[in-house]
């Protein structure tokens, strides 16, 4: 899936080997205002999808999107953000690796009067004009009461994602008020509560294989944040004849996620259409590029950093289980049923 879905992007764009990144047709004839686009990763199926709308999106109103990946180093993203400012670029697209390293980038954005878009991960400081994402808090909740209703009683591996991913804690945030409360009666007890470093699955396969040997192979049920980080968990558990008898939570709607849940060895997923997200981050940077109110997109709503109440919009989220896949997934075309199934 990851090859088909770049296959669609290096059919319509252009890549650019080297620090030049991506770029359209219309960037390199110099037609359009200029819109920078700085991803963290390609590392998960998610975020080739962002890329993917965004460009398509870009394409469809003119506008010259600059793309570049980070590869999870906040010092490289930071230095990519500058690069764009110096080519003249008018809005910046942010979803940073490491939100407070990225502060000293956006400042010099907001010194050139440059609009900051915060792409699904919040950004600090006061350079930041929009947030875009989910309610992450809502799909913690999600995690938790799901996972909850599964195993009310037991003992539990608690993951969250990256510590320099702020939506980390708003997802652990909103899991813990579901399972805070059986903690605190004496009904869960937790095993391991740690942090997945860079979001790696190779990092969640380590916690779910320290939890194991703790518990002599005794788990419940594992609160991974992400489809990543489940496939980490889910590898340890099938490496002792476990996949499938304790539930893993997870998100994304990853293509391998899919497949697990089908096949019953990850509970559910979460699946958050990033491609609506990606739209409405290149909808509102091309009002900026014309200086026409966007705000009224945001409905209202804010969400604070550290400095600042942040105008936001936040998308809904859907649960993705074996009773729903096909509706959820499938039928609104974000995968393919011979995919899903390995027809």
């Amino acid at each position: 899936m990851r090859k088909f879905l770049l296959g669609v992007v290096f059919a319509v764009f252009v890549f650019l080997s080297g620090p030049a990144g991506l770029e359209t047709t219309a960037a390199r004839a110099g037609e359009a205002p200029i819109v920078a686009l700085a991803l963290p990763t390609q590392q998960e199926e998610r975020w080739v999808r962002d890329m993917e709308a965004m460009m398509e999106a870009a394409e469809a109103v003119g506008i010259d999107l600059r793309v570049q990946i980070a590869r999870n180093d906040q010092m490289q993203q930071n230095a990519h953000i500058e690069g764009f400012l110096n080519d003249g670029a008018v809005v910046l697209i942010v979803a940073p690796h490491d939100a407070e390293a990225a502060a000293p980038a956006l400042k010099k954005a907001g010194e050139k009067g440059v609009k900051v878009i915060a792409y699904d991960r919040m950004l600090e400081g006061p350079d930041v004009d929009v947030y875009l994402s989910f309610d992450n808090v809502r799909i913690g909740e999600m995690q938790g009461e799901y996972i909850t209703s599964l195993v009310p009683k037991g003992s539990y591996v608690l993951m969250s994602g990256a510590p320099t991913d702020n939506n980390a804690a708003l997802f652990k945030e909103g899991a813990m008020r579901f399972i805070q409360p059986l903690i605190d009666r004496g009904d869960i007890r937790v095993i391991l509560d740690q942090a997945v470093i860079n979001w790696q699955p190779t990092n969640a396969r380590k916690i779910t294989e320290n939890a194991l040997e703790l518990e002599g192979g005794r788990i419940d049920a594992i609160l991974a944040p992400n489809d990543g980080t489940a496939s980490g968990a889910i590898a340890a558990l099938e490496a002792r004849g476990l996949a499938g008898k304790v539930p893993v939570t997870g998100m994304d709607a990853e293509l391998a996620a899919a497949q697990r849940v089908v096949r019953g060895t990850q509970s559910f997923t979460i699946f958050k259409d990033t491609r609506e997200l990606g739209k409405k981050a290149i909808e509102i940077a091309f009002l900026m590029t014309k200086g026409e109110d966007w705000t009224p997109l945001t409905g209202g709503a804010t969400m604070k950093n550290d400095v600042k109440d942040v105008p936001s919009v936040l998308l809904s989220a859907h649960i993705v289980d074996k009773e729903n896949v096909d509706a959820v997934l499938i039928e609104s075309g974000y995968l393919r049923s011979e995919d899903v199934y390995n027809k």
